[in-house]
């Protein structure tokens, strides 16, 4: 009850993530409570105590808050979740030649009708994007993006989370165990969620998309909400069932795609459709292996040599 009540919009604290209406975000303009960092403090400490005493919390964050609570780095798949279409923006730049994009080392911010200028590193108006420096200025955009105007507040829940819970203790965790920890498992009926769910590409009597219920009808609870987890961003079920999933862009169902790529890849998710992109797997032995390994490793977009 006590976190319902310090996401209640009207402390200006949290916002609802525009790709998930039922994961909370740090909202970047909280400074308008003058209080907003001690009230963060808090909300660490309750969430340590959460986790300290077992109990379960009822309040869903983004991944990214998870992972910065735990102090990980963020990345292109984070950035993904958060914002797609600055997403797209920035992977064209990694895909393409940078040096003929005409971008700097700079971002503008307009507040208030006055636009600012944020230099990326010391004198970045005036240095050029190419591909020598690219992955450098991807990497900042991205801590840019994540954590302009919320990294004050993400230190002040780290601090009250160590109050109670040394962060050191948590260092093997990924954000999507440490949400379990502190969610719990909402009970997931497969049905529905079979009920619920569009294909692109496949059918639901394609080989592939048999073993993926197949192997879902034999997972655990905390298995199912990892699956849950990975391809929504958070292990909650709407109150009216998978009916209710909500995207970045309104209403939209879990979604399995056939992915174009070979089945050396791992299945890849996309939190803001609702969607993994589900590789043609040859067997059902392989594609078991290659989604408890993408479960299991958190959704980076790696593949197998």
């Amino acid at each position: 009850h006590i976190l319902q009540e310090v996401t209640n919009p009207n402390y200006a604290l949290f916002t609802p993530s525009d790709a998930n209406p039922y994961a909370f975000r740090i909202n970047p303009l909280s400074s308008i409570n003058p209080d907003h960092l001690m009230y963060f403090h808090f909300v660490g400490r309750v969430l340590g105590k959460a986790l300290y005493d077992n109990q379960v919390v009822t309040v869903y964050f983004t991944p990214i808050f998870y992972k910065k609570l735990l102090g990980l780095q963020c990345s292109m798949a984070d950035l993904e979740s958060f914002d797609p279409e600055f997403y797209t923006s920035l992977l064209y730049v990694q895909e393409n030649d940078a040096s003929e994009i005409g971008v700097n080392f700079a971002v503008t911010e307009t507040k208030f009708d006055v636009v600012k200028a944020i230099e990326l590193v010391e004198g970045g108006e005036d240095i050029m994007v190419d591909d020598s420096n690219k992955e450098l200025y991807i990497k900042l955009m991205i801590e840019h993006k994540l954590s302009y105007k919320t990294s004050e507040q993400m230190a002040a829940v780290r601090r009250g989370f160590e109050d109670i819970v040394p962060l050191s203790l948590l260092k093997s965790f990924h954000p999507a165990e440490l949400e379990l920890l502190l969610c719990g498992a909402t009970e997931i009926d497969v049905q529905d969620r079979k009920r619920n769910t569009e294909y692109v590409s496949y059918t639901p009597t394609s080989p592939p998309i048999r073993w993926f219920w197949e192997m879902v009808d034999s997972m655990s609870q905390d298995q199912r909400a990892k699956l849950l987890q990975f391809v929504t961003g958070t292990t909650k079920v709407p109150s009216g069932g998978f009916v209710s999933l909500v995207g970045s862009t309104g209403p939209r169902k879990f979604t399995i795609c056939k992915a174009n790529k070979g089945t050396q890849f791992l299945p890849i998710a996309h939190t803001c459709f609702n969607q993994i992109d589900l590789p043609p797997y040859t067997s059902k032995a392989q594609l078991e292996r290659m989604l408890t390994l993408a479960l299991n490793e958190g959704a980076e977009n790696f593949y197998e040599k």
